[in-house]
């Protein structure tokens, strides 16, 4: 007899979905109807399965919160960029444009500076407090900012998302031992860890705190991460916010046009370089932008 129910997807691998009912965790497929549809189930969706026999399926996707190509997760409370400034060296363009991709679905980000036993980081905290987002340094060797790390991310599901050999996977380690993730090395001639996180898993800490941790990327990896169109770029960046709608002309793209309000907080020193030059090379991806790119299905 088939039994239906609802649960939440907490891995996704190869075609196979782990969803968690009531009743248990339950491995399903994903209904014909779905891909037909053009709907990928994500972890973090909530979905309808149904169970017969022993095999389960994904027959529905519930309307979701939001959703995100790279990483690939749905309905989440935040995202936790990790940045190094060691071994390897996070470009602050990876930072800006995942921290702009969730600013245009309004899901807050904060910044895990890691491996602050090696760097502090100074150059990243400075950049990112000064453009209002909440920074937390840490260390997985010392244990550095583990427990402010939990405070922020208690009762929410997040994502911990970041370039390959940051260190995503050795802070879940430490806030939660018993998971004994793999931990891969950076290789010391090209700078950048391997992957060691292959899929998307969401993770129970207990209280209520839930942590999806996605597989690492490199800057050649951004193409493939959700696309904003460049009417909306702007407000994706909320260190610009106190300037939007106080330039001279209306349409204002602050690039080149005289009477810019951004441009010019950005010659008082009121915005970060480095996050002015971001938003110019995503207004330019943007501006190659087709419509159809916009469908995440």
């Amino acid at each position: 007899m088939e039994q239906r129910e609802t649960g939440r997807i907490v891995r996704s691998l190869s075609g196979f979905y782990e969803v968690r009912t009531p009743g248990g965790t339950v491995t399903c497929r994903a209904r014909g109807i779905l891909r037909r549809e053009g709907v990928t189930p994500l972890t973090g969706d909530l979905a309808e399965i149904t169970l017969e026999r022993g095999k389960g399926m994904v027959e529905k996707i519930l309307p979701r919160r939001n959703s995100f190509i790279r990483p690939a997760v749905a309905n989440v409370d935040a995202l936790v960029v990790f940045a190094a400034n060691v071994n390897p060296i996070t470009e602050p363009f990876l930072i800006d444009r995942v921290a702009a991709i969730a600013g245009d679905q309004g899901v807050p980000v904060y910044l895990c500076v890691n491996k602050c036993d090696l760097d502090p980081g100074a150059d990243l905290v400075r950049i990112y407090e000064a453009a209002g987002f909440p920074v937390i340094r840490t260390s997985a060797e010392t244990g550095q900012g583990v427990e402010q790390l939990r405070q922020l991310i208690r009762g929410k599901l997040t994502a911990f998302t970041g370039n390959s050999g940051v260190g995503k996977s050795s802070i879940l380690n430490r806030l939660h031992p018993e998971l004994g993730l793999p931990v891969g090395e950076v290789s010391e001639k090209l700078g950048r860890g391997r992957h060691t996180t292959r899929h998307v898993e969401l993770y129970d800490l207990g209280e209520d705190t839930f942590v999806a941790d996605t597989p690492g990327f490199s800057s050649f990896d951004t193409d493939q991460m959700d696309v904003i169109l460049k009417e909306n770029l702007q407000y994706a960046f909320p260190d610009f916010g106190p300037y939007l709608g106080k330039c001279q002309f209306h349409d204002c793209s602050h690039r080149a046009e005289p009477g810019c309000a951004v441009r010019a907080a950005l010659d008082r020193g009121k915005l970060q370089p480095t996050r002015y030059d971001s938003y110019l090379r995503l207004y330019e991806k943007a501006s190659q932008l087709r419509l159809w790119e916009l469908d995440r299905g």
